[in-house]
């Protein structure tokens, strides 16, 4: 069983497959949740914000980012095809191909971001047993094992490395982790002190819900494993958001500006410190195994014909030079961006699920019609939406949209533009499915 599903393509997976329970499910979304990303990116938020309201902030956008991914997977689960294939029912096939790109760009993008991570902790710890430090090397490393892992497949993957090992020796290193974080900070004073400014609340909610729906295009390859829809909601929901939530206020307390100077900080808190850092990087190579796997999955959406297993080793081998060559420069904005992208896409796709009465024949995807361009409208007007309220990216493209008046208000474009999304997919869906049903003769 666990030799055939690594190569499984774009078919809706058979039952002998479906095999991933909640608890597997859950396995599997904490140990993606427990990320030093995510820990990097709880550092951006205080001072800004002061804890409270950061803590606050995170509390918001977990629930409503893991929300989002939870219903993804569910959809994904009910469905049994890759996110991108999915995509087919209210895009249009053609349709698909544009979400389908940006996808693969976003992958690679969070597999080389991770890669980096990885290898900047790996050379920390090794400079302070060793010293010296040897990224490079580590970079190589760690593209290689991730690169296995994906070649090896979502259930082999959690069967045999996450719901063994991984995860629960991570989970006794974040219990110590935390003590430590605690016991270097004054949280009484921490959590007096005022906000500095530069993000407002609902900026902060956005970044938390980046996270989990940055994973919304991805969800649907993995819980098309999953036992039934019941399963792959609770398991994605839950297995996510704890160690998100977790992460992102550790790292909120930590008051380091500089992200790279985290690993640094904790491989010099001593040897405890050291070995618990450790466990999260080897742990930390499941989110590129992730992000590689459904590189290529993806990628399949439009070159069905193409091996999965030669687009694995391809992407893999594209995130491990990318981490050799990129630093961690923008990626506040890269966060923004993504999300700017697949929330209002997601909207669409609840809108048009909830259409097709909360369930998709295969028909619904494999014969969909080549382009909607209603819905593709509807996600288009969402993602506008999102870059007005909160305009991200290369500068020529925020110089650009500054000429539309972006409004000076502080209340964030997630909750926005999957509200236009979701509504003008509905309306619009249902319009175009009476005037198909009128134009079919009695």
């Amino acid at each position: 069983m666990e030799e055939k599903a690594p190569a499984w393509g774009i078919e809706p997976v058979p039952e002998r497959l479906r095999v991933l329970g909640a608890l597997d499910t859950g396995l599997l979304w904490g140990s993606l949740g427990v990320s030093l990303l995510v820990l990097v990116a709880g550092t951006f938020l205080v001072p800004a914000l002061s804890l409270p309201t950061a803590l606050l902030a995170i509390a918001v956008g977990g629930l409503l980012g893991n929300a989002m991914l939870a219903a993804a997977a569910a959809i994904g689960a009910d469905a049994r095809v890759p996110g991108m294939v999915l995509l087919r029912a209210p895009l249009g096939r053609r349709g698909s191909y544009l979400p389908t790109g940006l996808n693969v760009v976003q992958n690679l993008g969070w597999a080389t971001f991770e890669l980096i991570v990885i290898a900047t902790a790996a050379s920390a710890l090794a400079d302070r047993a060793l010293g010296f430090g040897a990224k490079p090397a580590w970079t190589l490393l760690f593209g290689l094992v991730t690169t296995l892992f994906a070649l090896a497949g979502p259930i082999s993957f959690v069967r045999r490395w996450v719901r063994r090992f991984a995860f629960w020796a991570v989970l006794v290193s974040l219990v110590y982790l935390t003590v430590w974080a605690v016991d270097r900070v004054d949280l009484g004073a921490l959590w007096n002190r005022p906000a500095e400014g530069g993000l407002s609340f609902w900026q902060a909610v956005d970044v938390m819900v980046a996270m989990p729906v940055s994973w919304l295009p991805l969800a649907a390859d993995y819980t098309r494993f999953a036992r039934g829809r019941g399963p792959a909601f609770v398991g994605t929901g839950i297995g996510y958001l704890v160690p998100s939530v977790w992460l992102f206020a550790l790292g909120a307390i930590l008051l380091i500006p500089d992200p790279v100077d985290v690993m640094t900080t904790i491989a010099g808190g001593g040897a405890a410190s050291a070995v618990a850092l450790l466990a999260l990087t080897v742990d930390e190579t499941d989110e590129p195994f992730a992000n590689v796997y459904s590189t290529a999955v993806s990628l399949q959406n439009v070159l069905p014909g193409v091996p999965q297993r030669a687009l694995i080793v391809a992407a893999g081998a594209l995130a491990t030079g990318g981490a050799l060559t990129i630093g961690l420069g923008h990626y506040l904005g890269f966060l923004y961006l993504l999300g700017s992208f697949f929330v209002p896409l997601f909207g669409v796709l609840l809108a048009d699920w909830a259409l097709a009465r909360g369930h998709y024949e295969p028909a619904d995807i494999f014969r969909a019609p080549a382009l909607r361009i209603e819905q593709v409208g509807a996600w288009l007007a969402g993602f506008a939406l999102y870059q007005w309220l909160q305009p991200v990216g290369p500068s020529w493209w925020t110089d650009l949209v500054a000429h539309a008046a972006p409004p000076e208000l502080a209340i964030g474009a997630t909750l926005p533009s999957f509200a236009v999304s979701f509504a003008l997919g509905a309306t619009l869906g249902l319009v175009a499915r009476r005037v198909r049903a009128a134009s079919v003769p009695a």
